[in-house]
């Protein structure tokens, strides 16, 4: 954020609702003035007299949940342009959606763009704030407010989710009937980890096929659901293209799978895809907080061979498999083995990540425990 302040006019800051955005942007820019369009008078100020509103904060001013007053962006960008000061202006806002768009149609080229999810494994670690073992992490879920207010967390997401049903759903396209979209979230949860079938998904919910796509999209530009796009190169003929579905918060896939403790998550379907789910969360956190602008894909072929994620380097790959076992085997490398072959030896790196404690340097592979992700 202070690199980006100083090489562009505008930052804008966009995340999930209560990912701690605003909590980041006052304690790094205390010299900031901090006005929140979420309050109604100022909200009507800035909509009623925009140059009224942008007079009286001047600069070095973060907005948070800027996208509710889109037709300020028109003023942000000839004051930009007028000054050529750097910084002058910090944006911050929980639908990805409206803040991208207003963005793209009024600011583009001017304005820095920076996401902030929850908590990642190294941040709670360090601040001795990680639960013990990962099934306790899976089911508590990342979010700041359950651990800085020690907060319960089934409580916690019953209004997380009533709060985004009822309030943000309701300011976003396309959403019609809540109780159904909210039916649409579970039958999301129960896929966490796997292909997604979106014509499948839509007749369960009693819906159109174009009416689930808009509202995954919703659910993406909200950063509740990631889409992983399968990876294909002529290699291999017969390759899986559906996408794999997770959730950026397995605390929240946890609640709505009617998951609270992790006894509880005894099922060993569940507890494959929600560690998955976890490991490929937490690698999304940190290519995002870290700005490494990284792209991962998973691979995997009509025979069942499959690579849990894949980076794509210069010239070759970079591959991992995720397991929660807690017993070290050759066996468990076989798909990255497989992998390596049909690509000509292209990759350069194979790590393990299980559920155990230990790491390991094997001649062929690399193993990281869950706590342990490079």
């Amino acid at each position: 954020i202070l690199k980006m302040l100083k090489g562009y006019p505008i930052v804008a800051l966009t995340g999930p609702r209560q990912s701690g955005k605003s909590t980041l942007l006052k304690h790094l820019l205390p010299g900031y003035q901090y006005i929140s369009l979420e309050d109604p008078v100022i909200r009507e100020f800035a909509v009623v007299d925009p140059y009224g509103f942008l007079d009286t904060y001047k600069s070095q001013i973060i907005i948070d949940e800027a996208q509710r007053v889109p037709q300020l962006f028109n003023y942000l960008q000839t004051r930009v342009d007028n000054s050529k000061k750097m910084g002058e202006y910090v944006l911050s806002g929980s639908q990805n959606f409206h803040l991208m768009e207003s963005i793209t149609q009024s600011l583009a080229g001017r304005v820095a763009i920076l996401k902030l999810l929850p908590l990642g494994i190294s941040e709670l670690d360090t601040s001795d704030y990680l639960p013990f073992d990962w099934p306790s992490y899976i089911i508590k879920g990342s979010y700041p407010a359950i651990y800085d207010r020690n907060l319960d967390h089934t409580s916690y997401y019953v209004n997380y989710v009533d709060t985004y049903i009822k309030r943000d759903v309701s300011n976003l396209r396309n959403i019609h009937d809540a109780s159904r979209f909210e039916s649409f979230l579970l039958l999301c949860a129960s896929r966490t980890g796997q292909l997604l079938n979106l014509h499948n998904l839509a007749s369960e919910c009693g819906i159109s096929s174009p009416t689930a796509k808009s509202w995954l999209s919703i659910l993406e530009n909200s950063y509740i659901v990631y889409l992983l796009q399968p990876y294909f190169e002529n290699f291999s003929k017969r390759i899986v293209k559906s996408p794999k579905l997770y959730f950026f918060d397995t605390g929240l896939a946890s609640y709505l799978l009617q998951l609270r403790n992790r006894e509880e998550l005894e099922n060993p379907v569940l507890r494959g895809t929600l560690f998955e789910n976890l490991i490929v969360s937490e690698i999304m956190k940190r290519n995002y907080h870290q700005n490494q602008l990284k792209n991962f894909w998973f691979w995997r072929d009509s025979n069942g061979h499959e690579v849990d994620l894949l980076e794509k380097t210069a010239d070759g790959f970079d591959v991992y498999e995720i397991k929660t076992t807690q017993t070290i085997s050759y066996k468990l490398a076989k798909g990255m083995n497989y992998f390596d072959n049909i690509t000509g030896g292209r990759v350069h790196s194979k790590t393990l990540i299980y559920g155990g404690d230990e790491n390991q340097d094997r001649a062929h592979f690399k193993v990281r425990n869950w706590k342990s992700l490079e």
